[in-house]
C-alpha cells in the first residue's frame, strides 16, 4: 500500500476542501493518505511517503501564500526530485498564472508531476471530483 502526504494551506477553507477530496481519492484507490497543514510538514517526513500532493490558493499577484506555505515548500522542494507530486489550489482573480509558474518550478526541480487541479473560489462537485482523481493518480 502506498502512502500519500496531502499538504496544504487554506485561508478560506476552499483549499482545505480540495485537500480532503485528494485524500479521499487516494484512499479510494487503496493508498493511505495523511492530510497535513503546511505547518505540520517538513523535509524530515519525506522518506515516509511514496507520493505528495501540495495545495495552496493563488495569493496577491498570483503567487503562493508567502508567510507559511512558500517557506515550507522552498525548504522541501529539493528533496522531492524524482518523487510523484500533484498540485492543487483555488483562485479568486487572475488567470491561473500561479499554477503555471508553480508547475514550471516543480518540473525544474525534477518532480514527477501528475495533472494539477485548480478551481475558481469554492470547489463544487466537478472540482472535487478532479481532486479525487488527482489523489487516485498518486496512489
Amino acid at each position: 500500500m502506498s502512502k500519500i502526504a496531502v499538504v496544504y494551506w487554506s485561508g478560506t477553507g476552499n483549499t482545505e476542501m480540495m485537500a480532503n477530496a485528494v485524500a479521499e481519492g487516494a484512499r479510494g484507490a487503496g493508498a493511505e493518505a495523511d492530510v497535513l497543514t503546511c505547518a505540520e510538514f517538513s523535509e524530515a517526513q519525506i522518506p515516509g511517503y511514496d507520493a505528495f500532493a501540495f495545495g495552496c490558493p493563488s495569493m496577491g499577484a498570483e503567487q503562493l501564500e508567502e508567510s507559511e506555505f512558500e517557506p515550507m515548500f522552498t525548504s522541501v522542494e529539493g528533496a522531492l526530485a524524482g518523487k510523484k507530486v500533484g498540485l492543487f489550489g483555488s483562485w479568486g482573480w487572475g488567470e491561473g498564472a500561479w499554477m503555471v509558474d508553480w508547475e514550471a518550478r516543480c518540473n525544474g526541480d525534477g518532480m514527477e508531476l501528475v495533472p494539477s487541479v485548480t478551481c475558481c473560489n469554492t470547489p463544487y462537485d466537478a472540482a472535487l471530483d478532479e481532486c479525487k482523481a488527482l489523489g487516485a493518480s498518486l496512489a
